[in-house]
């Protein structure tokens, strides 16, 4: 993983000052998440746009509930300081627009916000599903809310981010661990996105206990088994070891040349090393198999991925046929195992299927054609079967990394590499512990209102929609 010597430079003394000076781009140091972390560093602010909100309280309640004090006028004095003195967080109810008109309300509320919100200060839009909308006028203003956030999130200033929440009609009692989080640094270089909540069909889940209530939001899947692809080494490795750092027993799987790296991985995490080509057949029967000497399987993530980069024009069949059969055929193939186990000692009820996905897949990548339609693959895979887990109370969803700092990207050309790096609103690459913890977010039992959704990790990147 190459060194960010821009990211250094400008935020040195004598760097900062030349940067400022001739208008060199800043690059924020963002606050990550580490156990015991309180969910925000101070105050927020919460705001409502109509009197017909459905959110506000169940948002200050888990604020409260975090010991975050909440104060609801944006230019007020806090704590005894001036009516700009810093805040955590600024959150939004915007669910209950009946209008554009009522836009305004959001308008007056974030404007201030903007200057108060801190360093790695989150701001949140909650708002009703736009699709759920009866009338133009309505789904109008539903809709605005996504361009709002998309802009606010590019004029948003040291590692600040913002981000939007739909929340189904019937969901609001479903928001936790969505808003813990988006509040959190855990979402350290998620920005100007939007992730739906939906409401949950059937009975709760073992899993998920049908609510968040008694999660221990420092090791929120303690006890369960997850299976993590791909986890010799790179963003692989990272996941397994934030998934034990959130309580899971992690099998890590891996090609059998990597078996080497694969058990240091497996040993560190305090997992189990399974040693599998993904694409052979039986692969998903041999993972089932393995994962009953923990008494089955809770998670998994599908993290294995290559790439044979080709323009075009240049591109063989069999290229091409290694990256999708990797990249697709393997999840598809395991997920039908998956769901064909049985509950007590296959795939859990209430299991969490998790899968990486990129930006390539969204915004297409010159020379990555067979890359590039695996992951949007992957994307059509999670739509369709996010309705099939409904029988097993489980779910499916994707992260879609942009650029992560990784052994790939560090040995990009250093031009196209700080390219990657600055064409972003936090200006800089990720970490592959930003990826991770999106995953292990999607993991937990707390998320199962979270399905079939599929959330950009890129720091906003410039590319795609």
């Amino acid at each position: 993983m190459s060194h960010d010597w821009y990211s250094d430079f400008v935020n040195s003394g004598v760097g900062k000052a030349i940067a400022g000076n001739v208008g060199l781009p800043p690059v924020p140091i963002l606050r990550r998440w580490e156990p015991g972390q309180p969910l925000l560093s101070g105050a927020a602010l919460l705001g409502t746009a109509t009197t017909n909100g459905r959110v506000a309280k169940i948002v200050r309640a888990v604020l409260a509930d975090a010991g975050v004090e909440v104060h609801e006028d944006p230019a007020a004095p806090i704590g005894g300081g001036s009516s700009t003195s810093k805040v955590a967080a600024a959150i939004v109810d915007a669910t209950g627009l009946s209008s554009p008109s009522d836009l305004a309300a959001i308008q007056g509320f974030l404007t201030p916000c903007m200057k108060r919100v801190g360093a790695s200060g989150r701001i949140l839009v909650i708002g009703d599903v736009p699709a759920e909308a009866d009338r133009p006028a309505v789904r109008a203003a539903r809709r605005a809310l996504e361009g709002l956030v998309r802009s606010a999130a590019k004029e948003a200033r040291y590692g600040a981010t913002v981000n939007l929440v739909h929340v189904a009609d019937g969901a609001e009692n479903d928001l936790e661990s969505t808003l813990r989080f988006f509040l959190s640094s855990r979402s350290a270089f998620v920005d100007g996105q939007r992730l739906d909540v939906g409401v949950v069909p059937g009975t709760a889940s073992d899993f998920s206990g049908g609510s968040s209530a008694g999660t221990d939001w420092d090791r929120p899947i303690a006890g369960k088994v997850a299976v993590v692809t791909g986890a010799a080494r790179g963003i692989g490795r990272t996941v397994a070891k934030t998934l034990a750092r959130d309580g899971a027993t992690v099998v890590c799987v891996d090609i059998p040349s990597a078996g080497d790296a694969l058990a240091r991985t497996a040993n560190e995490v305090g997992g189990t090393a399974l040693q599998l080509d993904i694409t052979a057949d039986g692969a998903g029967e041999a993972i089932v198999s393995h994962c009953r000497r923990h008494g089955g399987i809770d998670i998994v993530v599908h993290n294995a991925g290559i790439t044979r980069d080709k323009l075009l024009a240049n591109q063989d069949t069999d290229r091409w046929n290694s990256v999708i059969d990797v990249n697709l055929n393997a999840q598809l193939a395991i997920n039908d195992v998956l769901l064909a186990s049985p509950d007590d000692t296959g795939f859990h009820r209430g299991g969490r299927i998790v899968t990486v996905s990129s930006m390539a897949g969204i915004a297409g990548n010159r020379g990555q054609t067979s890359y590039a339609s695996s992951k949007a693959g992957v994307i059509g895979l999670v739509d369709a079967t996010a309705p099939l887990l409904a029988d097993k109370d489980a779910t499916i969803n994707a992260v879609a990394p942009g650029f992560i700092e990784t052994d790939m990207t560090a040995a990009m050309p250093v031009g196209t590499r700080e390219a990657g790096r600055r064409l972003s609103s936090l200006t800089q690459g990720g970490l592959p512990v930003d990826v991770a913890e999106t995953i292990a977010w999607f993991a937990q039992g707390a998320s199962y209102a979270v399905n079939g959704q599929v959330l950009r990790v890129d720091g906003q990147n410039f590319l795609g929609a």
